[in-house]
């Protein structure tokens, strides 16, 4: 036997071995999701309902909770930003009291802060307990949080300021 024709062999019994005899062969005509042009736009989107009645409500809550913490940061970071201005050396009883200040401020910011984390949590649980999010319902978390994170922005921008002055 030549050699070349026992490395044939096993490539027959390999290539035999892939071919299937008889049974139903899956037809080569084109199938119904093929006929479906991807260009073609979304009329609307499949869940087109308003927002739910809870979510709208616990939203408008967590932004009122948002402005109520704005509005306790402000004075605070007044006060914080008055008192680095005037503070002396670095350790003086001054600087203490500017620090301190500071510190107020930061803790004002917290209400803010939590809602942020609380719509951020609405979406994380929507998406576990129902599988997506209406487009109207992410719509109406993209715009509250958009507008949260706008406020808490501004308060980490102010709360920088008045540690870069304290030189901290």
């Amino acid at each position: 036997m030549r050699k070349s024709s026992v490395v044939a062999i096993p490539i027959l019994l390999l290539a035999s071995a892939c071919a299937q005899v008889g049974g139903p062969y899956p037809s080569l005509q084109p199938q119904s999701a093929e006929t479906i042009d991807p260009r073609v736009p979304v009329e609307r989107p499949v869940n087109d309902r308003p927002v739910s009645p809870a979510l709208a409500s616990r939203l408008a809550d967590l932004l009122a909770h948002a402005r109520s913490g704005d509005a306790a940061f402000r004075p605070a970071a007044e006060q914080a930003e008055r008192l680095a201005a005037a503070a002396g050396a670095a350790q003086s009883e001054s600087w203490i009291v500017a620090q301190e200040a500071l510190s107020a401020a930061i803790a004002a910011r917290e209400p803010t802060a939590r809602a942020l984390g609380d719509i951020d949590a609405l979406g994380a649980t929507a998406l576990q307990t129902q599988g997506g999010i209406a487009p109207n319902d992410l719509a109406a978390i993209q715009s509250v949080g958009a507008e949260v994170a706008a406020i808490d922005r501004r308060h980490a921008e102010r709360i920088d300021s008045i540690q870069r002055r304290l030189g901290l």
